[in-house]
Formats: structure tokens, C-alpha cells, sequence
């Protein structure tokens, strides 16, 4: 079988720099990776943006989400060429379940309490919202863990994520068919590391690793993240 490309599905309040460190590994080794823009406007709306990146990659993809990602993989997943899911300190929604209710199974994280509300214009329609993180509060309860000056600079440069994609549900669980690897980050401080465990173990996936690390194990981890995405692509491969 053909090695997969690796998709890597930023989360809300990233973008597609938060993969950097492990996007330049996969490249030094001669992996096909592709890392998308994420729309961050609303879960069933980037979820069918996703699929249509994925379906246009000739070949199996390995799609990997990142927070939020993981929501977004979760339905994007159902594309046909999408052959595994890995699960990075991300939510593993089940048909039919919210972001928000999934996470109002556990006890909140720090970040419930620093989060800001911004209204933004929809042509036609009513106002949206933004959810962002507050910046003096981003490098502890969103970059904790990374270089203090680098998570200065992603608090102001972050990408904000619509309120709408909390409430709507997931459309599919691709977890149901495709085999899955989730990483745990034990000292996340955006999502309760309860709630990662809880989703990945009722996903029955096949491997999950705990990392002493903070919610962007990418960039504080990237060499273990690697390896699970590299574990996926010898069991895939």
C-alpha cells in the first residue's frame, strides 16, 4: 500500500504554523504533507472544507486534528481515501454530540473563564461571534509550557473560532470505521485531559500515548508527536 500523506487539522486559536515543528520532521524524512487553513467558522462548514482538501489528494491520506482538529477529522474523516485518524490533545466527538456537550461531561479548564466574545458581520444574516483567548491570559491557559516569547506572538497572531461550532453537532463519527492513535496532554490547561481520554477510549482506538505536556504538544513535544503519527504510517503503510 501507498504511504499515506499526512493531513495536519490546526485547531481554534491556531493556525497552520502551530505544526511547524512536526510539518519540517515529516518533510526531513520524505513524508507528503499538506496543512490546510482551517476556516474556523464553523464545525459542519470546515469539516466539508477539510473533506474537499482530502479528496483531492490522490493517494490514502492519515489525517491528524489538533484541538478542535480532532472534531473536524472526526467528520471529515468519512472521505473514502482517509484510511486512519490521529487524535492530538483533540476532541473525539461521536455522531450526534457537540463540542460543548462533550466537554460539559468533565470539569471545565482554565480556559472557560479567559475566553473573549467579539461579533463579527455575516452578509445577510444576523451578526456571528468570535471566540478568542485573552491575551494576557494565552501564554499560561492556551501556550503553557512554550517559550514565553513565541506564545506572546501567538496570542496576538491567534485565529479566533466562531461560537457556531460549539453548539453543532458532528454529522458523522469516522472513528466508527477507521482505525485511530490519540495523544493525551497530561497538563493541558484548554481542555480538560479527561475529556481526551474519555473520547479516545470510546473510540476504541488502537493506541494512546500520555505526554507530560501542555495543550501545543506540537510545538513543545514535536519529536513524540512524530513518532505516534510515524507509528500510524507504518500500521497504515
Amino acid at each position: 500500500m501507498t504511504t499515506p500523506t499526512v493531513v495536519l487539522v490546526h485547531g481554534a486559536f491556531a493556525d497552520a504554523a502551530s505544526w511547524a515543528p512536526v510539518t519540517r520532521r515529516l518533510l526531513d524524512t520524505g513524508h507528503a504533507v499538506v496543512v490546510p487553513a482551517v476556516p474556523n467558522r464553523s464545525l459542519v462548514g470546515d469539516s466539508a472544507y477539510i473533506r474537499s482538501v482530502v479528496e483531492q489528494i490522490d493517494g490514502p491520506v492519515l489525517l491528524a486534528g489538533h484541538s478542535y482538529g480532532g472534531a473536524v477529522i472526526t467528520v471529515a474523516g468519512m472521505a473514502d481515501n482517509v484510511v486512519g485518524l490521529v487524535y492530538v490533545s483533540g476532541y473525539a466527538l461521536d455522531e450526534g454530540e457537540s463540542l460543548g456537550e462533550l466537554q460539559g461531561r468533565f470539569a471545565v479548564s482554565d480556559l472557560a473563564a479567559n475566553l473573549v466574545y467579539t461579533p463579527f458581520p455575516v452578509e445577510g444574516s444576523e451578526p456571528g461571534t468570535d471566540v478568542s483567548v485573552k491575551v494576557d491570559a494565552f501564554p499560561a491557559v492556551f501556550a503553557g509550557g512554550i517559550d514565553v516569547a513565541t506564545a506572546e506572538v501567538l496570542a496576538v497572531g491567534q485565529r479566533p473560532l466562531a461560537a457556531l461550532a460549539f453548539s453543532e453537532t458532528a454529522s458523522a463519527a469516522a472513528w466508527k470505521t477507521k482505525p485511530g492513535w490519540g495523544i493525551v496532554s497530561t497538563e493541558d490547561h484548554t481542555i480538560n485531559p479527561e475529556v481526551e481520554r474519555f473520547g479516545y477510549e470510546r473510540a476504541g482506538l488502537k493506541s494512546v500515548t500520555e505526554l507530560d505536556a501542555p495543550h501545543l504538544v506540537m510545538l513543545a513535544k514535536p519529536d513524540e508527536v512524530v513518532a505516534v503519527i510515524e507509528d500510524a504510517l507504518s500500521a497504515l503503510s
